[in-house]
Order: C-alpha cells, then sequence, then structure tokens
C-alpha cells in the first residue's frame, strides 16, 4: 500500500510541475495579448482532479482494496501512457499550453505533434481520461474510477465547448 502512496504522490508531483509551467506559460500569453476564457469551471476542475488524489489512496486504504496483478500491471502501463501524451501536449503546444484557457489572438493552431490528427482536437484530455481510470483501478479503487469518470465526462464536456469557442474566436479574422 505505500507503493501506491508514493505511486500517486508522484502523479501530485508531476501536477504540481504542470502547475508552475502553467503560471509561466500565462505570464508568456498574456504579455502577448492573450485573454483568459471560461473561468467558471476552473474552480471545479482544480476540486475535482484534486479529489482524484485524495480518493484513490483512500479507498484503496479505508476499503481494503486488494491489489489484483492482472488489473494493476496493464493500469499501470495506461497510466505511464497518459503521462507521456500529456508531456508530448505541452511540449508541442510550448508556451501556448496551460491549464486555463488563455488564447493569443492571431496564433494559428498548432497542428503537429498529437495536434496533426483532425480527428483528435483535444489529445490532452484523452490523457486526463486516461489517467482518471488508471490511477484508481492500479489499486482497485474502482468507485473513485467511477466517479471521477463521470463527473469529468461532464466538466469535459464544458471545458471543451470553452476550449473550441475560444480557439475559433481568436483564429476566425475578424470581418472587414
Amino acid at each position: 500500500m505505500i507503493w501506491y502512496g508514493l505511486l500517486v504522490a508522484a502523479v501530485a508531483a508531476e501536477r504540481v510541475t504542470e502547475l508552475v509551467v502553467a503560471r509561466h506559460n500565462q505570464r508568456w500569453s498574456t504579455a502577448r495579448g492573450g485573454t483568459l476564457a471560461g473561468q467558471g469551471h476552473y474552480p471545479a476542475m482544480v476540486a475535482l482532479h484534486t479529489g482524484l488524489l485524495v480518493a484513490c489512496p483512500a479507498e484503496a486504504w479505508l476499503a481494503d482494496r486488494p491489489f489484483v496483478p492482472a488489473l494493476a500491471w496493464p493500469m499501470l502501463a495506461v497510466l505511464a501512457g497518459a503521462q507521456a501524451l500529456r508531456w508530448w501536449c505541452i511540449h508541442t503546444l510550448g508556451p501556448r499550453w496551460n491549464t486555463r484557457v488563455i488564447v493569443v489572438p492571431g496564433l494559428p493552431l498548432v497542428t503537429s505533434g498529437p495536434y496533426r490528427w483532425r480527428w483528435l482536437r483535444h489529445p490532452n484530455y484523452v490523457a486526463v481520461v486516461a489517467e482518471g481510470v488508471a490511477l484508481p483501478l492500479v489499486h482497485t479503487a474502482w468507485v473513485t474510477a467511477t466517479v471521477f469518470t463521470v463527473l469529468d465526462a461532464a466538466l469535459l464536456t464544458v471545458r471543451i465547448r470553452c476550449e473550441n469557442r475560444a480557439l475559433a474566436a481568436a483564429t476566425t479574422p475578424a470581418p472587414a
């Protein structure tokens, strides 16, 4: 069980690193005229993701969830893949990546890296969904995986609509 706590702590440390990168990127974006959009859902997103990190070890410990290698090892592989995809997205977007919706007007959409596939417009959220399922299931915290997935689906519906509107407004030339 200690190793699972360490795994969740490592994911939490990765999230803190993301926030540091996001804060730096926010300064870069606002210095270039970037504006924040859709701030209403952001506190819910922070609460949900923090809740995931608390609930995973809490459920595993309080409900005495077993470690099931046949489930744990594939979920650990999915978790590692999710982290790799997330950092590929962060690297590809560079200073434009953020945990908030910030769009710098006039910049073209990124069409390289994981963003080159037109059928997958938001690859970072594939990583979020995969992580939200895999991290709890590494130690059979199936209630956490289920609740997070349902709540995250609702939140991502709002978030993706917000991002799509912001990107469309920033990349569409104003009428003459």
